[in-house]
């Protein structure tokens, strides 16, 4: 006999598997939305194209010029605008340009042929030949996609560099992985530069009949960086970084003087400049690693702590440290402060020698100071003023942030530097 119980029963189990059924199926649609959602909806990796407008300038003097052999006046001015363009081509893909021109004016480059002036020949007073002065153009283009989660990053990127006497091609690539819910970060990335000089000599070599010139005037390079960061903790962020570079072929710069000790000096009297025995000569292959690590700490809103260190060793008997300490303090939501502080040190090439204590008989050698023993201090200071809500508008161009900074550079050997930069940052509508 069938009671009404039973019925109820019946009734209350078939609702509860509908109900059950229901809500399964639900749900999976709800998923199944829910993944189209992120798919269609995920945040773009750049939201607008942003415009960099950066411009620095740079001066430096001392007494070393690599032109003259070792002594002589280093003056020399630059001024470098460029303009870097990022562009969103989809949610996933951002294709970067870089385009620079570097304009300077170099005393001692004018001593390449220090007859060509109306003064004396001397190697502390520049020439006013036309060798005094260059430019150097360089446009870099960089392409990166990121994957759905952007926990992937593949990058390309290409470069071309040209001056007067010099040119330049370049092309590489990266990856970086992101992991540990974006804590870690691993990366690779690789890079290959073909140079050809149009090598220029020192005049008073050019025509004589002992003089070797270079046969090839290539120069290739090839690098390996490999990166790993990590966030510590809420306020301790560390990373480190490892540079392999090989690179062969001409790696003297032809318009150097090299004046030797065992071969008598010669100059045309009343004039002051000593002729060039050779030119810089220099083995043909370098190798190079460079090994670093940063640590920035978060002390509170209004103080962080940036903290560099770099260890270098080369194959030609170079090895350097360097050390960095960088100390942000936000002054308002909208200005910042940088004062900054880099030491450097390092000790001199095997080849190396200052004026005119290289002997003939040697293979290779070098006067050039920046292959010298020295240490290095540099003191900075920059401010920036963010634009938190993009509320300044110049026609379709939203200000984002102004950054200006300074630095000062001293070196042992009695190199000075200074350089100022700046940038505007912008977002087009």
């Amino acid at each position: 006999m069938i009671t009404n119980k039973m019925i109820n029963t019946n009734n209350l189990l078939r609702i509860l598997s509908l109900f059950i059924t229901f809500v399964c199926t639900t749900a999976v649609i709800a998923q199944e939305k829910s993944k189209d959602t992120i798919t269609v909806y995920k945040k773009k990796v750049l939201e607008s194209t942003e415009v960099d407008l950066l411009m620095s300038y740079y001066t430096q003097d001392g007494d070393n010029a690599a032109v003259t052999g070792g002594i002589g006046t280093e003056e020399l001015t630059d001024l470098t605008p460029t303009i870097v363009v990022s562009i969103p081509l989809n949610d996933d893909d951002v294709l970067t340009i870089d385009a620079s021109v570097s304009a300077y004016t170099s005393a001692s480059s004018s001593n390449v042929n220090p007859f060509d002036g109306e003064g004396v020949a001397d190697p502390f007073v520049a020439s006013s030949g036309a060798s005094q002065e260059d430019v150097l153009t360089t446009l870099a283009t960089s392409y990166s996609h990121s994957s759905d989660d952007r926990n992937d990053i593949w990058s390309v990127n290409a470069a071309i560099a040209s001056e007067y006497d010099y040119f330049s091609i370049g092309f590489g690539g990266g990856y970086t992985k992101l992991f540990n819910e974006k804590n870690t970060e691993i990366s690779v990335k690789g890079n290959v530069f073909l140079d050809t000089w149009n090598a220029i000599y020192p005049s008073e070599l050019r025509d004589q009949p002992s003089f070797i010139p270079f046969e090839d005037e290539s120069r290739n390079s090839y690098s390996l960086g490999l990166g790993f960061s990590q966030i510590l903790s809420e306020k301790l962020q560390g990373s480190l970084a490892l540079d392999i570079i090989h690179q062969e072929g001409l790696l003297s710069t032809p318009f150097q003087r090299v004046q030797f000790a065992d071969v008598t000096d010669f100059n045309i009297p009343g004039q002051p400049f000593v002729y060039g025995d050779d030119i810089e000569r220099l083995p043909e292959t370098r190798f190079k690693i460079a090994a670093g690590g940063r640590l920035h700490y978060y002390i509170n809103e209004i103080f962080v702590i940036r903290t560099f260190y770099r260890y270098y060793t080369d194959n030609w008997g170079i090895n350097s440290h360097t050390a960095s300490i960088e100390v942000p303090v936000k002054i308002t939501d909208q200005f910042t402060i940088y004062p900054s502080y880099r030491y450097y040190q390092q000790t001199a090439a095997d080849y190396f020698a200052p004026f005119n204590e290289h002997l003939s008989t040697q293979k290779f050698y070098t006067s050039d100071y920046d292959l010298s023993d020295f240490d290095a201090h540099q003191y900075g200071f920059g401010i920036s003023y963010t634009d938190i809500l993009t509320k300044f508008h110049i026609w379709k161009f939203r200000f984002k942030s102004v950054d200006l900074r300074f630095n000062q550079y001293e070196r042992s050997t009695g190199l000075t530097a200074s350089i100022v930069s700046g940038g505007l940052s912008f977002v087009v509508e």
